[in-house]
């Protein structure tokens, strides 16, 4: 299943290669890189836009947020792992 179907329930969103997750449509700029085009989100837009510091507080925020989500979906897979 593709996030860029329509469905009346939830908006149409797309992957943003910087924070490496979907965001909605209306969150996002397609950006030029040296590869093509490409998504982003408006906040890792800005982030990259101020200083060291809130730049590294941003990284550590989405590796936080990408850890989190990945023991989580560890967790659901060992759970479904145990109930067969």
């Amino acid at each position: 299943m593709t996030p860029e179907i329509i469905d009346d329930t939830r908006p149409v969103t797309k992957f943003c290669y910087h924070c490496r997750s979907h965001h909605p449509i209306e969150e996002m700029r397609q950006i030029s890189t040296k590869t093509g085009k490409r998504w982003r989100c408006i906040r890792s837009i800005e982030a990259t836009q101020k200083g060291p510091e809130a730049r590294a507080e941003f990284g550590r925020r989405v590796s936080e947020m990408n850890t989190t989500e990945s023991k989580n979906h560890a967790r659901r897979m060992n759970e479904l792992r145990q109930d067969k």
